[in-house]
């Protein structure tokens, strides 16, 4: 942020407000002993064109860029110059909580017109102003099902990402839900097994597609829910609905996901913004805080907060949800860039992605290193079993400028030597073919 320093008048006006004549008078409470009796040890300064030249030194001593197949929440998806044109100002990027209407209308519409976008891709009837990320609003949903059907077993599908399920872990300790995991196979939630753990639950929380890039049949996951009364909660990737079916026509009753793919950059892992979403009925259940549209004394139209079901704004007891706070600024990155690329670039996004993974994936298996993990439909995302040493291709291929996948390993012994591959519309087919060669020549 620029720095703008005040005017010697304006110290010294400071100063005698509060009653001192210098600067240093300010720090006399501080101890002697404890302060510096030295003149700090600084390098002389640099004019303009020699700082220049100094960062752009340090600056060439970076890695270069990495062809990254790298995915798992985090995407490499190509961000358009109007994103970071419009999250910098400053209007936007120095507030906090618009309270106030009067004063904040740019601020209210902007998060009104991200709900409506949301809506439209989760084909949900309302969406709130964002969580803190995916994990987080994967539990608001958990809970939010737990106190609309008065039920405390959550059921939870072993093809979620399990760092989501760590953290839904993690909440569940307060004793507020009972989580109960329902085994995968081949990728995807186990129907089978799905049935006889539904009894008696609150919600049933799958994602699609799912930790290893499968495709759920959602439809048929929501059948089994509803007819045991619970809810159904589906965690969706925001770049693929562009070109899957909306969660909320296939049975949803609560859309949740990781928002980074939609113009945030992925910064070493974040921030993100959580993606929430939910039929009307359930409004005033959702946590955190919603903008909606209205129309002042004189007709005019508007915009405000409302349903402000927060513990800041009720009683506590009464709160949908302890976050108090959320992710505007990664939101509105989202609004920019989904009104940039538009319901057509965002479809044509989605097929480019999804062309590209069916590519890369079969150009993998051709050389006889890899086979597949599972056999059914899959996104932008798929798991590949490799025939050696996983750490040592990945360290391999990081000298050679690529991201070669992440090893799953780290999550279970039951993932040893499984990769997991992302591809996104920035990566070309040379680039493909080129890391297919290098891996080859391992």
């Amino acid at each position: 942020m620029r720095f703008i320093p005040v005017s010697c008048e304006q110290r010294e006006r400071m100063l005698r407000a509060v009653g001192a004549c210098t600067v240093d008078e300010l720090f006399e409470v501080i101890p002697e002993e404890v302060r510096l009796s030295r003149s700090l040890v600084l390098p002389p300064g640099l004019s303009e064109i020699e700082l220049a030249a100094e960062m752009q030194a340090i600056a060439a001593s970076n890695t270069g860029a990495l062809v990254s197949f790298l995915g798992a929440g985090c995407y490499d998806h190509y961000i358009p110059a109007i994103v970071d044109a419009v999250v910098s100002k400053p209007a936007f990027f120095t507030a906090y909580t618009p309270y106030q209407p009067e004063i904040s209308q740019g601020t209210l519409q902007a998060i009104y017109e991200y709900q409506s976008m949301i809506c439209a891709l989760t084909g949900m009837d309302v969406a709130n102003a964002s969580m803190y990320d995916g994990a987080t609003a994967l539990v608001e949903a958990a809970l939010m099902a737990a106190r609309i059907t008065k039920r405390q077993r959550i059921v939870v599908s072993a093809a979620v990402h399990p760092e989501w399920r760590e953290v839904l872990a993690t909440y569940a300790t307060s004793g507020m839900i009972d989580v109960v995991t329902c085994p995968a196979s081949g990728g995807t939630t186990d129907r089978a097994a799905l049935a006889t753990l539904v009894t008696d639950a609150a919600a049933v929380l799958i994602a699609s597609p799912s930790f290893l890039g499968c495709v759920e049949d959602v439809s048929a996951i929501a059948a089994l829910a509803h007819d045991a009364g619970a809810l159904m909660v589906v965690a969706a990737n925001p770049v693929l609905l562009g070109v899957m079916e909306a969660p909320g026509t296939l049975g949803a009753d609560i859309v949740v996901g990781e928002g980074q793919p939609l113009g945030n950059a992925m910064a070493f892992g974040g921030p993100g913004f959580g993606l929430f979403a939910c039929r009307e009925r359930f409004i005033r259940q959702m946590p955190g805080r919603i903008a909606g549209r209205t129309t002042d004394v004189d007709g005019r139209p508007g915009f405000v907060l409302t349903m402000q079901t927060r513990e800041q704004h009720i009683r506590r007891e009464k709160a949908t949800s302890n976050i108090c706070s959320n992710h505007a600024l990664n939101a509105l990155a989202a609004s920019v860039y989904l009104a940039s690329v538009g319901s057509a670039g965002l479809e044509g996004i989605g097929r480019v992605c999804v062309a590209k993974a069916h590519y890369l994936q079969g150009a993998l298996i051709a050389t006889g290193r890899f086979s597949a993990v599972t056999d059914g439909a899959f996104g932008n995302e798929f798991a590949l079993s490799y025939s050696g040493d996983v750490g040592e291709m990945q360290r391999a291929m990081l000298e050679r400028g690529f991201l070669a996948g992440l090893d799953l390993s780290r999550f279970s012994d039951e993932f040893a030597g499984i990769v997991l591959f992302a591809v996104t519309e920035k990566r070309t087919r040379a680039q493909m073919d080129r890391f297919v060669e290098q891996v080859v020549s391992l």
